[in-house]
This record gives C-alpha cells, structure tokens and sequence, in this order.
C-alpha cells in the first residue's frame, strides 16, 4: 500500500500550485519565444527573473531525498511536487529541479568528497552554475554502456582524457562550469570495473563543444543536447569520483532517482495534454456538434485518464519501495515506469495533437514540444528495449524461484498434451 500525502508534501503542494498559477504559465508563452530566438547557448532572461521568487517562496532544491542539502523529502513526498513542475518545460528549472543538474548534484552529495562538493555542489545547489553530464557515444551503441570507448589513462597526478560525446545535457550552456565525464580506466578489468566517472571543467583546455544538437528540431528546449569533444584533457587525480572502475555503481545510484523525476514530469505533462484536449474539443464544433461529443473524442479522453492513473500509481509504487527496500530491490519497479510512462506520454499527447488539428503540430498549444520531451524520454536513461529484457530476465528467474517453491506452474500435468495410451 502507498502512503497517503504527508502533510510537508502537502503544505509544498499548495505553495507550488500557487507559485505555477501566478508566475510559470503566465510566462510559458515568453519562454517559448526566448529560447526559439535565443538559442540553447543563451541564459533565458524568464528563468533569471523567475529563481529568485522560487527561492524566496521555499521551492528550492526539493529533490534531493533525505539530504541535509534540502527539505529531506523522501521519493515519495517529493514525486507530487516533481509531477506539477512537470506540467510545464519551464518550471523545473526555476525551482532548480531540472536535469543534468539534479542528478548530478545527487552524483557529488552521494559519492563526492568534501572537497569536490565544496568545489562544485555548493554553487550548483545555489543555482549560480550549471553542469553537463558526458555519457553517450556517436560512434558506438551506448545503450550497453559496456561499450563506452572514451579514455581516461592516469598520467602521475592527473588523468587525461580523450573521446567524443553526444546528446550531453547542459553542455551549450553558458552557466555550464562542470561535467561529469564516463570512461574507461582500465579495458581489461572486468567488465563492470572498467568505466569510471570523472569531474571535468568545462573551461580545461581540450574541452570543446562542438554544435547544439537539436531534439525533433527544438534547440534548448525540451533539452540542452550537444556534441562534445575530449582532445587530451587533463584534470587533477583528485577529480576522480568514488574510484577507477566505479562507473557503473555510480551510474545505477544515479539514474534511481533520475527515473522517478523524468516519469513523474511527464505524468504531469500528460496530465497537462489531457486537460488542454479537453478544453479545446469543447470549444470546436465539428460535423454538427462539439468535438467533445463525438465518440472518438470521449474514447480517447477515457482511455488517457485510465494510462494516467496507472503510470501514476506504479511510478508512486517505484518511488516507495526505493525509500523502503532501497533502489536495487526496486530495480523492477523502476525498469517498468521507464517503459510504461513515456509509452503512456507519448500516446496522450500525440491524442491531443490530433484533437487541436494543424495547430497541434506547430509551437503556439505546446503540444510539439510535449511530444517530442516525451518522446526522447523513450531514450534517455536507456531505451526501452533495454528495460524490458531486464524486466524479461527478472520474471523468469522470479518464476523459477516460484517454481522450486512449487509455484503455480506445477498445475501443469508432467504429460500435458501427450495423447492418451490406447
């Protein structure tokens, strides 16, 4: 069973939906048009103005789960809050909840040391800079990060640093000061122990971001994707996170928490695409009558509120058992919220495309953008095809387990289907 809202939850719940009605949506047409003028290498002039009125009304720095950097919410406390930021591309940021910066802030509190998080997690916790996490590979499948090929080779008291990176959140902008960077330490260590994660100044010489990477043809927003290069960069030992060959143990404590945040932005984005559906098929008459009134229309409004409900209340499930059992035990549940959540967004927005007509194809309802964050989503921390084998593999070692336990399968006689003796 899930918990019922705890009363902080509560009390936040009510200051942000405030905070969203007087402040975000007044201001989502501005953001729209800033960030399409301005580009992704720019600092948005609606963001700066609207952070510090974030901070002042107590919404900042909300993720970080039981945390003596933030409020100390739990997964679950924090996943409402996390769904009504999600509603619109301009909150998160605002309330500095917008990823890379989250997990990434997440990656220095847990593994950092004192002096990286001094260094680094203190401005970005202020809000003062931003950061760039350096991952996936052109030239290689990084869906099995196994295959990373970027070099990290220590050189006495440094380690230097060369490969190419792509879809680099952050990277374009200016504000951008740090990377976390994934690599190989040592080819011939076991598998699992040859990547390692490293912190990189954007400002090294060696760093180079090479072009914005559009998303669906969006420059900056839904995501600050760039294509970066590491040309013999060197960085103090120091800056080595955790340990060589930690990369993967990092990576699995960082994308836990990621996964929660992304679903529940989009079950607030769906939540969001339902309601624009709805009130725009009311406000269309169409072969005689409301759009709202014809049956295709009701059937789809139906149907996403049930895909609602139900992203809804397993990802709530993912992010309990985390607080509860811990993130490995919850490796399941999280695998199924990366799948069944953007699957869900993507179908409920690309209804209220259709609903709004031409214009839902264009920029003035939001509904583009809204398909294409969800959309990337169904890539981002993973494909889904990785998260249903993953998924596959653990049911069939649940149903062996079942099985020696003598499981429900053992209802099937020995000779099933054998054609009785004459």
């Amino acid at each position: 069973m899930i918990p019922e809202k705890s009363p902080r939850t509560e009390a936040l719940e009510a200051r942000l939906l405030d905070f969203m009605e007087a402040h975000v949506y007044p201001n989502e047409a501005r953001h729209a048009r800033e960030a399409e003028e301005l580009g992704p290498w720019a600092v948005l002039p609606v963001v700066e103005a609207l952070k510090p009125l974030a901070r002042e009304a107590g919404l900042w720095n909300l993720f970080l789960p039981e945390s003596e950097h933030g409020p100390g919410l739990t997964n679950l406390e924090y996943a409402p809050l996390c769904e009504i930021m999600g509603r619109s591309p301009l909150a998160p940021e605002l309330f500095n909840c917008s990823a890379p910066d989250t997990g990434n802030m997440e990656v220095l509190a847990r593994y950092g040391t004192k002096e990286q998080q001094e260094r680094w997690l203190k401005p970005l916790l202020a809000g003062e800079i931003r950061s760039a996490f350096a991952m996936t590979e052109p030239d290689v499948a990084s869906s099995d990060a196994r295959n990373i090929e970027s070099a990290i080779v220590r050189d006495g008291d440094e380690y230097v640093i060369n490969g190419r990176k792509w879809y680099t959140t952050g990277a374009t902008d200016p504000r951008c000061e740090i990377i976390i960077f994934m690599g190989k330490t040592d080819p011939a260590a076991p598998t699992y122990s040859q990547q390692s994660m490293i912190l990189v100044p954007k400002a090294t010489p060696g760093v180079t971001v090479t072009r914005a990477l559009p998303i669906f043809g969006f420059y900056g927003v839904p995501d600050r994707a760039a294509e970066v290069v590491f040309e013999n960069v060197r960085v103090p030992a120091s800056n080595m996170l955790l340990g060589e060959g930690r990369g993967f143990e990092i990576a699995q404590g960082r994308l836990g928490p990621g996964r929660i945040h992304h679903c529940m932005r989009l079950i607030g984005l769906a939540e969001r695409a339902l309601a624009k559906m709805c009130l725009r098929t009311s406000q269309r008459v169409a072969f005689g009558k409301p759009v709202s009134e014809q049956s295709v229309t009701r059937e789809r409004v139906a149907e996403a509120r049930i895909l609602i409900e139900q992203a809804r209340l397993l990802t709530l499930r993912a992010a309990h058992m985390m607080d509860t059992v811990g993130n490995k035990a919850a490796k399941a549940e999280i695998a199924m919220i990366k799948v069944a959540v953007p699957n869900m967004a993507c179908q409920v927005t690309d209804w209220a495309i259709q609903a709004f007509g031409g214009g839902g194809t264009s920029n003035d309802f939001g509904m583009a953008n809204a398909y294409a964050t969800a959309r990337l989503l169904r890539l981002a921390d993973g494909p889904d095809e990785v998260h249903r084998d993953q998924l596959a593999r653990l049911e069939y070692r649940r149903q062996a387990e079942a099985n020696q336990r003598g499981g429900v399968s053992n209802w099937v006689p020995a000779d099933w289907g054998r054609a009785a003796p004459a």
